[in-house]
């Protein structure tokens, strides 16, 4: 038996004004989606915790069948992880992200204007966190590249008692002066903060992008602080070998807490830009070379929903539903093997707040051998809530998926 499991980051959403009152769900054509809906299983799953942030990281631990209450240590080691960092125990780390600030004369009141400053490529963030490490590190800051804006600080013999490090996709638009913690254990991090939109104004790199009329990456934003992680081994756990496929660090940072190889597609952005064709073709290598469970995450929808992009959210899920789910599936229906898939997302981002919600999502999967035709047409937000079927708990459905 294979298991695949394809995650499309951030796909829920709530009635958007600016698709008529309908979901990108509702709208997107997604005949493979919708074909493993009609002729398996769907419902809805809570994946995020009560008491816990929707993120990524907490709602993909969620999916993966870990209990993220006991696990979970903070979104920035996992990604520390992938990056190569060793951590120590007494280690905290920090995402910290390259966003755009708009040019008030004060910090506290320039506005968040991006949160990925202009999408900026993998090679032009690594001069400028090269230049921020040159700035900022010494014996206790350690500062390393990861892909795109998203990076990583590591504070040695730090704290994770900071206050409210607030996450910047949180706040797009918004002036950023309300959400600057007032701990006195975060003094040094916003310090930087402040200090790197000085020097970052005049970096090169940044110069050539306003030349170009993109937006520069001139405030570094330190948030998702957390220790050294501990996953339970997915081999151990379930007898499966395991992949996950996944254009971002936090992703990979988790495949490799729990023993999972974590290949390296090229060209893979995490945007509408990414290569679908080169992740699908490595889940298939992966099924290829012996591994039982892959598990692909798309970040574009995500992106789509903290951007405020309708058009291009529901773009993103056709592009997956065109490119990844329906060539997988005609490669594992050509291997003659049963196999099962499950498509779903980790949480809802929806357009309207462009940020995370708690809310229980729609899942799909289906199982080759157990086909049939039960009389669902599509899944959206709407069908797997009549469906009746509804899991309290996200760890239930990695296990009833493994059953």
């Amino acid at each position: 038996m294979k298991y695949a499991v394809v995650l499309f980051d951030g796909m829920a959403d709530y009635p958007c004004p600016a698709l008529s009152g309908h979901t990108p769900m509702e709208l997107a054509k997604k005949p493979n989606l919708d074909f493993i809906a009609s002729h398996g299983k769907i419902g809805l799953v809570k994946t995020v915790p009560d008491g816990l942030k929707p993120g990524s990281d907490v709602a993909n631990l969620g999916v993966l069948g870990y209990d993220a209450r006991v696990c979970y240590t903070g979104r920035s080691p996992l990604e520390a992880v992938s990056i190569g960092v060793n951590l120590l125990d007494t280690d905290v780390t920090l995402r910290c992200n390259l966003v755009t600030l708009s040019d008030a004369p004060n910090y506290e009141d320039k506005v968040m204007v991006d949160y990925s400053a202009g999408d900026i490529s993998t090679a032009e963030a690594a001069e400028i966190i090269r230049s921020v490490e040159e700035k900022f590190g010494n014996d206790i800051f350690q500062f390393y590249s990861g892909v795109s804006y998203r990076h990583c600080l590591v504070w040695h013999n730090g704290t994770t008692d900071l206050g409210s490090m607030t996450p910047p996709h949180d706040i797009s638009d918004k002036v950023i002066g309300p959400y600057l913690s007032n701990s006195p254990h975060a003094r040094d991090l916003i310090r930087m903060m402040k200090e790197s939109y000085v020097f970052l104004m005049e970096h090169p790199v940044n110069k050539k992008r306003m030349s170009e009329g993109k937006r520069p990456a001139n405030s570094i934003w330190l948030w998702g602080e957390g220790t050294k992680p501990s996953l339970g081994n997915f081999y151990e756990m379930h007898g499966l070998k395991g992949t996950i496929i996944s254009a971002v660090d936090l992703l990979k940072g988790i495949g490799g807490c729990a023993g999972m190889e974590t290949p390296q597609v090229p060209g893979v952005t995490g945007y509408l830009d990414t290569n679908f064709e080169g992740k699908c073709q490595a889940a298939i290598d992966a099924f290829q070379k012996g591994q039982d469970f892959v598990y692909v995450h798309v970040e574009a929808p995500d992106e789509c929903g903290h951007r405020g992009e309708p058009e291009n959210k529901v773009k993103a899920i056709e592009l997956i539903d065109a490119k990844i789910v329906g060539p997988l599936m005609a490669y594992l229906n050509g291997t003659g093997e049963d196999y099962k898939i499950m498509c779903l997302p980790d949480h809802p981002t929806p357009l309207v707040t462009k940020t995370h919600a708690p809310d229980p999502v729609p899942f799909a999967m289906y199982q080759k051998s157990k086909d049939r035709d039960n009389g669902v047409t599509t899944v959206t937000e709407q069908t797997a809530k009549d469906s009746g079927v509804y899991m309290p708990d996200g760890m239930a459905l990695m296990q009833d998926f493994l059953a």
